[in-house]
């Protein structure tokens, strides 16, 4: 009998500490919506600014955040976002398809 109640008692313990720290604070991820840009252009001694913006404005697109930006502003379900994906793809395959045909044109020549 004392031993059962021990066994009882330790497990109630070990159960009350557990949720103890169920309810801790733990490190929490950032809550920022941003997409977290990290484009730097460094602008050179005697450069325009024309060409530093140009510069940026490449790298922007190079990065496909404004692409981003506008598919989360609105609500997109599951079908229309693999709609658009399955349509990119086959954007991006057609692509591929006319640099390697024009690769093979120019080794023809």
């Amino acid at each position: 009998m004392a031993n059962s109640v021990l066994t009882s008692v330790i497990f109630l313990l070990a159960l009350c500490f557990t949720q103890l720290n169920a309810f801790a604070p733990t490190a929490s991820l950032p809550t920022t919506t941003e997409l977290g840009v990290k484009i730097l252009v460094e602008v050179e001694d005697g450069e325009p600014i024309e060409s530093a913006l140009r510069r940026f404005k490449r790298e922007v697109n190079k990065s496909q955040h404004l692409r981003e930006m506008r598919h989360r502003r609105y609500f997109e379900n599951k079908q229309d976002k693999m709609k658009r994906k399955h349509k990119e793809m086959g954007q991006v395959r057609k692509f591929e398809r006319m640099q390697n045909r024009r690769q093979r044109e120019q080794l023809g020549n």
